[in-house]
């Protein structure tokens, strides 16, 4: 199919598009609306980053369409509120079918967001930190394409940020799971060479005022 040779897909509308999206609608959506553009909001960072542990072994599908029973259990992802988060609130998180019921990735979740905390006051916010990790040119690939795209689940980015995270005391963060994190909160632009959304990604990556 010229889709596995491209990585591009037209759509139903005549858009040409990434083509991991496919056909389904609210996946059609986070594509178009969400993924790439750069974010400076710490709270979407930290529930990024959150949902990215959540889905190892899982597709990010399913985290997304349960992302918003997420949000209502870790109270919107506000990390100090979550750092508070004690054995009870472990065991009401276990019993909640509508998220992922996984001891492990909880308690992950609870100490991410004390480290998140102290990362947030030594550099001001988790988007200043993050930022500043933000690939430069000589580290991107000159064209964007399925080849490329597929052929590196990693970056010698998200592996720096993967072992300055370990380091501070988070976990599941590995340099795949990082590597994603950046792809969606657009520290870069991994839309596709021809997928419609990439110039648009393009433009608000430059007119995007870092953190600092």
């Amino acid at each position: 199919m010229d889709e596995v040779k491209t990585g591009l897909l037209e759509g139903a509308d005549g858009v040409t598009r990434c083509f991991w999206p496919g056909a389904l609608p609210d996946y059609l959506h986070y594509h178009d609306h969400e993924w790439g553009r750069p974010v400076a909001d710490d709270k979407r960072l930290f529930e990024k980053i959150c949902l990215e542990g959540f889905q190892s072994g899982l597709s990010w599908l399913t985290i997304l369409r349960k992302r918003d029973n997420f949000r209502e259990a870790f109270n919107g992802f506000d990390y100090e509120r979550v750092a508070e988060f004690g054995e009870a609130d472990i065991e009401r998180l276990l019993g909640n079918a509508g998220i992922v019921r996984h001891r492990g990735k909880i308690v992950s979740t609870i100490n991410n967001a004390r480290r998140a905390r102290e990362l947030a006051e030594e550099a001001g916010s988790l988007a200043a930190w993050f930022w500043r990790h933000e690939p430069g040119a000589d580290e991107r690939p000159a064209v964007v394409d399925y080849r490329t795209l597929t052929a590196n689940p990693t970056s010698p980015t998200s592996i720096r940020i993967s072992k300055e995270l370990k380091k501070r005391g988070w976990n599941f963060v590995g340099p795949t799971t990082i590597y994603a994190f950046m792809q969606a909160m657009g520290l870069v632009n991994d839309h596709i060479e021809g997928c419609a959304c990439r110039a648009e990604v393009e433009k608000q990556r430059a007119e995007f005022r870092r953190p600092g």
